[in-house]
């Protein structure tokens, strides 16, 4: 189970990065009739939610363990 949700996690940091470069390439055109920029970086911010929800569920649930150590 730890592994696919590490896989999960993965596939969500490559969307959020793909997100990235369409919003980039978005700016950059600047033409009305395609989406927004702002399109694009809504859709990273919510996998970043998802991510960080999966992680905590996962870490309250004792499928995933923190470091320890802080340092």
């Amino acid at each position: 189970m730890i592994i696919t949700a590490k896989v999960i996690l993965v596939l969500l940091m490559l969307f959020m990065v793909f997100n990235l470069m369409r919003a980039l390439l978005a700016m950059l055109r600047d033409d009305p009739t395609q989406p927004s920029m702002t399109r694009f970086l809504g859709r990273r911010v919510g996998a970043s939610i998802l991510a960080i929800v999966i992680i905590v569920v996962l870490m309250a649930t004792g499928v995933l363990d923190p470091n320890p150590r802080p340092y």
